[in-house]
C-alpha cells in the first residue's frame, strides 16, 4: 500500500518557542484534528554564524583572546495538514497553486495559538507570540507521514513572508506605513534619555492589538477598556489642540467599549462583537499616532 502524503508549513525561528520539542495535535472545538504541530530544536548554532569553537581554535591561536559568541538553540516548527493526500500529483499540484500568504497565515495562527495555551498551561508570561517576520525560513512542502512529522519533506519550496500592504510594503496595525514607523527612533532616543515618558495606554494598546490579532476578542476587550481609561485622561493632559477632535470621537466611543468588556466578562455569552473592538482599537492608535506626528512625547 501507497504511504500517504502531508502538506505542511514549516517555519525555523532563532531561539526556543518555549513548548518542549514534541508533536501537538490542535482539535477544533468539535473535537476534529486541525493541525499537527511538531516542534523541534536544532543545537549549537553559533549566535553569529561564527564556525565552532573547534574549527576556528587553530586560526585564533596566536590572536588576543576575545570572548567568543555564544552558541543556541534554533526552533524548527512543522505545521502539518492531517488530512492526507493518496496520490503524488494531488500534493505536486497543491504546491504549484499554493496561496503562500493565505498557508503562511494559517499556519502562523495555529503557531500562536499553541504558544498562547503553553502560555497559560506553564504560568509563564514570557512565552511570547511570532510573527512570520521573524523566521529564519519559511518553507511549504510535503511528504511521507513519519518523515513530515521529523521535519523532512519529499518536496519543499522556500516562501516569502507575506504581503501585508500595497506593493508589498510593509505596514503597521491600523494602516502605519513603513516611512511612519521610521520616526519610531527619534522617539526612542528621547525616552531613553529621560526627554519623554511613555504613555501608561501605549503599552495596554499594544496588547489589545495582539490579542485582536490572534482572535482573543474576550482578551482584547479587557485590554482596551483599561487603554481607554487610561488614554482619556493621558491625552487630554497634553492640551493639544490639534487631538481636540479625536478625543471627542475616543469620548463617543468609550461607551461601546465599556458594553464590550462587560460582555466579554460574562462567560455564557457570545463575547464581544469584533467590528466594535476593533474599530475602537484602530482609532485610538490612530490618536496615539496623531500625537507623536506633529511633535514627539
Amino acid at each position: 500500500m501507497a504511504e500517504r502524503l502531508f502538506v505542511f508549513v514549516q517555519f525555523e525561528f532563532p531561539w526556543e518557542l518555549g513548548p518542549p520539542d514534541g508533536r501537538y495535535l490542535l482539535r477544533t472545538a468539535d473535537g476534529e484534528p486541525q493541525r499537527v504541530v511538531v516542534l523541534g530544536s536544532l543545537q549549537g548554532v553559533s549566535a553569529t554564524g561564527a564556525p565552532s569553537r573547534r574549527a576556528r581554535r587553530a586560526r585564533i591561536a596566536s590572536r588576543p583572546a576575545t570572548p567568543e559568541p555564544a552558541t543556541v538553540a534554533t526552533a524548527r516548527v512543522t505545521i502539518i495538514d492531517p488530512a492526507s493526500l493518496s496520490a503524488e500529483r494531488q500534493a505536486q499540484s497543491w504546491l504549484a497553486q499554493l496561496d503562500s500568504d493565505r498557508e503562511t497565515r494559517a499556519a502562523i495562527a495555529v503557531l500562536n495559538r499553541v504558544l498562547y495555551l503553553h502560555r497559560i498551561a506553564a504560568a509563564d508570561p514570557y512565552v511570547s507570540e511570532v510573527s512570520p517576520e521573524q523566521a529564519l525560513v519559511i518553507r511549504a512542502g510535503w511528504g511521507e507521514g513519519e518523515q513530515v512529522a521529523d521535519g523532512r519533506w519529499l518536496d519543499a519550496r522556500e516562501v516569502p513572508v507575506p504581503a501585508t500592504g500595497p506593493g508589498r510594503r510593509r505596514r503597521w496595525p491600523g494602516g502605519r506605513s513603513e516611512s511612519a514607523a521610521l520616526r519610531s527612533g527619534e522617539r526612542l532616543a528621547q525616552l531613553l534619555g529621560a526627554k519623554a515618558q511613555p504613555l501608561l495606554c501605549e503599552e495596554l494598546v499594544l496588547r489589545a492589538r495582539r490579542d485582536v490579532d490572534q482572535g482573543r476578542l474576550r482578551h482584547a476587550a479587557l485590554e482596551l477598556e483599561s487603554a481607554f481609561a487610561a488614554a482619556l485622561p493621558e491625552l487630554r493632559a497634553d492640551e493639544r489642540e490639534d487631538l481636540a477632535a479625536r478625543l471627542d470621537e475616543l469620548q463617543r466611543l468609550s461607551g461601546g467599549v465599556a458594553d464590550a468588556a462587560q460582555t466579554a466578562r460574562e462567560p455564557d455569552g457570545e463575547g464581544p462583537r469584533e467590528d466594535v473592538v476593533a474599530h475602537a482599537l484602530t482609532r485610538l492608535e490612530s490618536a496615539l499616532r496623531a500625537r507623536t506626528a506633529a511633535g514627539l512625547g
